[in-house]
């Protein structure tokens, strides 16, 4: 880590990585179904557009995760006005891509980010573990795994 350099967020990209990871954390469902909040969900975790009855393949749901994810990184440039390394930014669209970009760009997270608190930035990520106010298992393995992608320790 000491040799490596922050770089501007306008610089990053959403990486391989970072796609693999969301998809993983997400998982894949070709027909639209309620998650743990009752959202109507497809694909790799899509919610833009989706109504129960509809139906995606592997392949287009791969393209709406790119394109989804693109978008999810361009709020969150907007509210970040500090550099980043790349695992930095890589958890944090996978933050914004799960709890949207409005609730990460108003959370103490962003705060502590921009105050260049880099490591309270990313413990912070550990406090986004509940769906419809309820600490849900997978939520705090997929938060564990977005702290060690912030730290660059996965």
């Amino acid at each position: 880590m000491a040799n490596k350099t922050r770089i501007t967020v306008a610089a990053l990209a959403v990486s391989a990585a970072c796609l693999v990871g969301i998809a993983t954390h997400e998982g894949y469902r070709s027909e639209a179904y309620k998650d743990a909040i009752g959202i109507p969900t497809i694909g790799f975790g899509e919610t833009a557009g989706v109504k129960m009855g509809d139906r995606t393949t592997p392949e287009r749901a791969l393209v709406q995760l790119s394109k989804s994810s693109e978008k999810h990184a361009d709020a969150i440039r907007a509210c970040i006005r500090v550099p980043l390394y790349q695992h930095e930014f890589d958890a944090y669209v996978s933050l914004a891509y799960n709890i949207g970009p409005g609730n990460f760009c108003r959370s103490t997270l962003v705060k502590k980010l921009n105050a260049k608190d880099y490591a309270g930035a990313c413990e912070e990520i550990r406090r986004w573990n509940r769906g419809g106010g309820k600490v849900l298992p997978g939520l705090v393995k997929r938060r564990e795994a977005e702290y060690r992608i912030c730290k660059g320790v996965s």
